[in-house]
């Protein structure tokens, strides 16, 4: 136990973001989901990229507060710095994530239910890599002192 602890301690920020990210994922995916099966058409490019960005705003407001609070231990009082330079590194992995969706769903026309699942999940993986690089790099920096 005492080792499990150790090891916690000294990779906590990475334990704490993959945590934060699974959530936010889920939250992102069940939001696209939730309007693809239902009441969107994923064959529709416009309905497609729609429930992309819904979901997205439902993850990057849950991911702001959890990464702030839990992942990076932000304590900037630069609210509104902070949060535009987030916003603005989510934007560009929106903007990854709505190409990928489009290109294989659209493009490729892989848009089964089972490749719209797979081509999610991978869009996601990418998205979370990036986005951690983004916020580590430009968002919650460290102040060196």
């Amino acid at each position: 136990m005492k080792k499990l602890e150790e090891l916690y301690h000294k990779y906590e920020e990475i334990i704490n973001y993959l945590i934060v990210g699974v959530l936010t994922t889920v939250v992102s995916v069940a939001v696209k989901f939730g309007l693809l099966f239902t009441v969107l058409d994923r064959t529709k490019e416009m309905q497609l990229q729609a429930a992309v960005i819904i979901s997205w705003i439902c993850a990057v407001a849950f991911a702001y507060i959890t990464n702030r609070i839990f992942v990076f231990h932000s304590n900037s009082k630069q609210y509104l710095k902070e949060i535009t330079t987030f916003v603005s590194g989510r934007i560009v992995t929106l903007l990854m994530d709505m190409f990928i969706m489009w290109f294989f769903i659209n493009l490729l026309k892989l848009d089964s239910d089972l490749w719209v699942v797979i081509v999610t999940m991978i869009s996601q993986v990418v998205v979370t890599v990036s986005n951690y690089v983004l916020s580590k790099v430009f968002v919650f920096k460290k102040k060196v002192s």
